[in-house]
């Protein structure tokens, strides 16, 4: 097989868990690391054992050997960067969100379309085996006609005062901060476990630290939370802390909630399914197990085993039952799916691709809108 040769931008949390996952794709060759400066660079690709280091991703763009690029910056510049290595042709797997509006979505979209290139989006919260497990079990019709899809996402990382990321400053995140960074999540894997799309949505999103503490230096609440200590600023906060959403998808109802402020969650992800013959629920603090609910007979817990799972399911479970696979192994299975396609343009992508991301824009939107006319909005399609 030939050998893809790809770059990663940014360094941050996300470029780290990209460039892991990358070196567990057999295929790949990262090649370049770029970020917002030579000296970040040069120590993640020193760390990582790639050679080429650059404080400018356009050097990236100019080097005709690069394949694809792993975008994993802020929100911010994730429009300027895809465009750029689209235009560029390169292959392009994203962070999500895919840009900060509609409109630059729908322009990723058409133009990964016209270049006729590969664009992912890594909403990789769908490759745990389990919730391949759950959606083969609906497609089978295991569940019957589902009725109601609920749950929610979950963390405290946020919930002082004092807490601070990038995430909370609009300009760098976006309008929305909860339901864009973890509600997003949510609702990309409930459409792609039950094959339904949500049609109308009716939020309510709240701010509960309407002013926080922001580092003078920079900290973030990671470091935060281990006592670090240092000069504050007072900065007012205009994205949510915790927000709510009806949806309905056709017959099907549904409710979830997205916190950042939840004391103990520290990644509490729960989708739950209930249809006219059974139900399910799976929680990604507890990811290697999946319930299932009978009306009249006794419910049962389903742990991981690739040889007890769907055929289908059992692509995404690379270890025997009893060796767990986690957030990592999550986006290896990403990884290797869109770098599939790129080897063999015949395939159909098995990921998440820009039309996702751009549908999850419109449903934010909606979301967005709802909570502002405190009334039901229809999300386009």
């Amino acid at each position: 097989m030939n050998r893809i040769r790809t770059a990663v931008i940014g360094t941050g949390f996300m470029g780290r868990v990209h460039l892991e996952a990358l070196r567990r794709v057999e295929n790949v060759d990262v090649v370049e690391i770029a970020a917002t400066s030579a000296d970040k660079a040069k120590a993640a690709a020193a760390g990582y054992n790639v050679l080429n280091a650059t404080g400018d991703w356009r050097d990236v763009m100019a080097d005709p050997s690069i394949d694809a690029v792993h975008v994993t910056t802020p929100n911010v510049s994730h429009y300027e960067i895809a465009k750029a290595a689209l235009e560029a042709g390169k292959h392009v797997l994203c962070e999500k969100p895919l840009a900060m509006t509609v409109a630059q979505a729908q322009e990723l979209t058409e133009l990964v379309m016209a270049k006729k290139l590969r664009g992912g989006l890594c909403h990789n919260l769908r490759y745990y085996p389990m919730v391949q497990q759950m959606r083969r079990m609906r497609e089978a019709g295991d569940f019957g006609d589902i009725l109601v899809v609920q749950g929610t996402y979950s963390q405290d990382w946020m919930l002082y005062e004092s807490d601070w990321n990038w995430r909370v400053d609009p300009l760098v995140s976006g309008h929305s901060r909860v339901m864009a960074d973890i509600g997003s999540h949510f609702f990309d894997m409930a459409e792609h476990v039950t094959g339904l799309k949500v049609t109308d949505v009716c939020s309510d999103l709240q701010i509960f630290w309407p002013t926080r503490k922001q580092p003078k230096d920079g900290g973030e609440s990671f470091s935060g939370k281990l006592g670090g200590a240092s000069e504050t600023v007072d900065t007012k906060v205009v994205t949510e802390d915790f927000g709510a959403t009806l949806f309905r998808m056709g017959r099907a109802r549904g409710t979830m909630t997205a916190s950042q402020v939840s004391a103990g969650r520290k990644n509490g992800l729960v989708l739950e399914i209930y249809g006219t013959k059974g139900g399910a629920t799976w929680r990604q603090e507890c990811p290697e197990e999946l319930w299932l609910g009978h009306r009249d007979a006794p419910n049962q817990i389903l742990l991981k085993d690739p040889s007890l799972l769907d055929e289908k399911a059992r692509a995404f479970a690379d270890y025997p039952g009893g060796h767990a696979e986690g957030y990592p192994d999550t986006h290896k299975q990403l990884f290797r799916r869109f770098y599939a396609s790129i080897a063999d343009s015949a395939l159909t992508p098995d990921y998440p691709v820009f039309a996702d991301g751009l549908r999850q824009m419109k449903m934010l939107d909606a979301e967005l809108t709802s909570h502002k006319n405190r009334a039901w909005v229809s999300v386009p399609a």
